[in-house]
């Protein structure tokens, strides 16, 4: 799914370039053994495999990360890097044009554009992180019309932790199987969410996750 472990460096800053000798290194591989260079190299045509969620191949897709002030800094960090990482083009979006920081100080984050300027239509998927940040997009009509689009397009819309405050105030929910931190489970469940105490729950096009401590 879209949400994927990092090291712990990521909190702070930028994953770093390996320094082992380039002759040192190892192909990488895809599930089945096959080396990435060997697998990619078929003379088939079709995306590439090293990267999905689900059957969307990842090279070259657009994902919308939706950021405002005291977000969970890890929770919008990792996604950040691990979907640039698999070289898909993250675009951050903010409720007005200033930098966003982090609940625990990450920051300032610059975002690349505003709520109010992009379109589901443009994109791919959409990444809601938690922290204090949710309920402040909950609050702006421009973010529930953004989660109201992907999800009648049936694109990945994924969420962590309190971020379910947004999908929830963009009424998507009912009938859905999702999970949450603990603490909004009640909210969840009142807007006709099937609340799961899982890890990460997919149902459709929508990926919940609980908390980052199950990533």
């Amino acid at each position: 799914d879209l949400w994927v472990m990092s090291p712990a460096s990521y909190r702070t800053a930028p994953p770093r370039v390996d320094s082992t000798d380039v002759s040192e290194r190892r192909p990488p591989e895809i599930p089945d053994g096959t080396p990435l260079a060997r697998a990619t190299n078929t003379g088939q045509a079709g995306p590439r495999r090293e990267r999905r969620v689900g059957s969307m191949a990842l090279i070259g897709r657009k994902a919308l990360l939706l950021a405002a002030d005291d977000f969970e800094d890890m929770e919008l960090l990792y996604p950040l890097y691990h979907l640039r990482e698999a070289e898909m083009m993250v675009t951050v979006a903010g409720l007005d044009d200033q930098p966003v920081t982090g609940k625990k100080g990450h920051g300032p984050v610059a975002v690349d554009t505003t709520v109010d300027r992009v379109a589901a239509a443009d994109f791919d998927a959409l990444v809601i992180p938690g922290g204090y940040a949710p309920d402040k997009l909950r609050r702006s009509g421009a973010v529930l019309a953004l989660v109201r689009a992907f999800d009648a397009a049936g694109k990945p819309i994924a969420f962590i932790r309190h971020a379910g405050w947004v999908p929830i105030s963009a009424k998507i929910l009912k009938g859905r199987r999702a999970t949450s931190v603990a603490a909004i489970r009640d909210d969840m469940m009142n807007a006709g969410a099937d609340w799961v105490d899982q890890a990460t729950v997919v149902d459709g096009n929508l990926i919940s996750a609980r908390t980052p401590a199950d990533l």
